[in-house]
């Protein structure tokens, strides 16, 4: 069991709470020397001061389970009660809080750190850390049990095209496909459900791109990391605690447009910014692409609607637009054998409406839209 915040690492926090800024390691080393009566050997001050220093800026008796490769969630539910996810579901962990009290202050701690507020007015927070980790908190009365906390750790996408084949993420012939399909410049996204590896894949995708070309990501958090020259960067802000000074990614994919783009990105489209990115790819913006959640592919369209909706664009205007600017759709699927392509999608018109036919499959099933994505493509599409 791990005990947090301990006597020693209590008693030297207590006493660096009344100083000014982030104290330096060696700050922190002195007073747990201090503290301890010299009794710790080095490896014990070592110990003391990522415990001290982890209880001060970083996420306190979490910090390690982040820190724990594989890792992507940290869910707290109690003093009592630590889950992780390491890729096959969620597990307890044998960490503990000495009461509700620190969970709280934890949560508040971390808030603060985001330049978020989190109090008995604001009793709920969302927000990105300064590391990039995702961080969610509900407290009392909310949260009927005591403080929630939620940690999504961030995992750049840094795998490369070649590495997923390796991986067997794209089995059969869709990594030909997809890189007919980056070279042709068809505009496209990549959907599944959570989980699937939509960012990874995506990242892999866009390294594809000719060294020529500029890419410019629009994201929440700086996840795709693509191997290629020439990548700009645009990043969300949330509203400060004057609720004030917030960039969404609307914001972002319409300044995106005035940077010269050759690719337009955005990392996941999940709001308003549905509308921008559709007129974008219908404005010579050819090869844009995104990542969206969705479960099937062929419920694609019916999310459209739901984003294009939510931003006050009609349902025909949603269809109207997505048939003029989509080509491809790059299904993933998470199953027993790990995450990868499970299909490849042709948008296509069916009256006023569209959908989504499929034009490949891994499993074998029926593709009613191969010879057209073999016209898209350019090459001999497997049946």
């Amino acid at each position: 069991m791990v005990e947090s915040a301990p006597p020693l690492v209590e008693r030297v926090r207590a006493r660096l709470a009344t100083g000014v800024g982030a104290p330096s390691p060696a700050v922190v080393a002195a007073l747990v020397r201090e503290e301890s009566g010299g009794l710790l050997g080095d490896r014990g001050v070592l110990d003391a001061v990522r415990a001290a220093t982890d209880e001060l800026a970083g996420a306190g008796v979490l910090e390690p389970l982040l820190r724990t490769p594989g890792v992507t969630d940290v869910l707290v539910n109690g003093p009592d009660e630590v889950w992780i996810d390491r890729g096959e579901g969620l597990e307890p962990v044998d960490v503990r809080f000495p009461d509700e009290a620190a969970v709280r202050r934890l949560a508040v701690r971390l808030a603060a750190a985001a330049g978020r507020r989190l109090d008995d007015a604001a009793s709920w927070v969302d927000a990105g850390l300064p590391d990039g980790t995702r961080l969610h908190a509900v407290l009392p009365p909310v949260s009927g049990a005591g403080t929630c906390l939620s940690l999504r750790v961030l995992r750049r996408a840094a795998l490369s095209f070649a590495d997923l084949s390796d991986r067997g993420a794209l089995p059969g012939a869709s990594a030909e496909l997809l890189a007919a399909a980056v070279r042709a410049r068809l505009a496209f996204l990549v959907t599944g459900g959570t989980g699937t590896g939509k960012t990874t894949v995506l990242s892999a995708l866009l390294g594809l791109v000719a060294p020529g070309e500029r890419l410019v990501l629009c994201e929440d958090a700086p996840e795709l990391t693509p191997r290629h020259p020439h990548v700009v960067r645009l990043l969300t802000r949330p509203a400060n605690v004057e609720a004030a000074g917030a960039v969404t990614l609307r914001d972002l994919v319409r300044q995106a447009l005035r940077m010269r783009p050759d690719r337009l990105v955005v990392g996941e489209v999940r709001g308003a910014e549905v509308v921008d990115l559709l007129a974008a790819l219908n404005t010579g913006h050819d090869g844009g692409c995104g990542t969206v959640h969705v479960n099937r592919a062929a419920d694609l369209p019916a999310r459209l609607e739901a984003l294009g909706g939510a931003a006050g664009l009609g349902r025909a205007a949603v269809h109207s637009q997505a048939a003029a600017a989509l080509v491809l759709v790059v299904h993933l699927r998470r199953g027993p054998a790990g995450r990868g392509v499970a299909e490849l999608g042709v948008v296509r018109r069916r009256g006023e409406l569209i959908e989504v036919a499929a034009g490949w499959r891994a499993d074998g099933g029926p593709t009613p839209a191969r010879g057209e994505l073999a016209d898209l493509l350019g090459v001999r599409v497997p049946g």
